[in-house]
């Protein structure tokens, strides 16, 4: 598969970068086809611009500033998330690749009554998140209900990539771990790739 790695952390020697780098790894060894996307290295801006915005319902979508971001996302079979789960949300330059990559008439199409949105990622069969938090397991998934993985799952690939098969790997406490625990959580990444068609 053509596979589209993004990784949104800001420093490079981060244990983001290191889990980004083992699943590029993982998946070009399985023989699939890797191109990195990594939005802090290419200073990809956040920002929603002027007439970004002004043509958001306004067809055509104005993507003069993002035509190749665009094109990696729509060439892609897979899709391998990799970012620090921040006050339990995507870090600003992720959310803005959402906010601006997958736009109308890209990753969808607005409907015409104001119904459900129409999705356009048909081409996209698998997707990894992969994020590290700061905080215990419990606080996300009891206290918080796993907000990111809502969004990803319902709101972003459920609308716009219906046929998509998601998972989520998540590592908490990310400031304490050890040697070990991180080498586990890579294994977990190894398996979850390793059955990717």
């Amino acid at each position: 598969m053509k596979c589209l790695v993004v990784v949104a952390h800001p420093i490079t020697d981060s244990l983001c970068h290191s889990l980004a780098q083992f699943a590029i790894q993982a998946l070009t060894e399985a023989g699939h086809e890797v191109e990195v996307e990594d939005l802090y290295q290419t200073e990809f801006l956040p920002s929603l611009t002027v007439g970004e915005r002004q043509s958001y319902y306004n067809a055509p979508f104005d993507s003069s500033a993002t035509p190749s971001q665009i094109e990696r996302l729509l060439s892609a079979d897979a899709l391998v998330l990799v970012f620090p789960t921040w006050w339990f949300g995507f870090p600003a330059i992720l959310k803005g690749w959402f906010d601006r990559v997958w736009a109308p008439g890209i990753a969808y199409d607005h409907a015409t009554d104001l119904g459900p949105i129409k999705p356009r990622l048909h081409k996209l069969r698998r997707a990894l998140a992969i994020t590290s938090l700061g905080s215990p397991w419990w606080v996300d998934r009891l206290l918080l209900w796993q907000p990111v993985k809502r969004v990803l799952k319902t709101a972003l690939l459920g609308t716009c990539a219906p046929a998509c098969r998601f998972e989520m790997l998540s590592l908490y406490k990310a400031e304490r771990l050890s040697p070990k625990e991180v080498e586990l959580f890579c294994s977990r990444i190894q398996g979850k790739l390793a059955i990717w068609p």
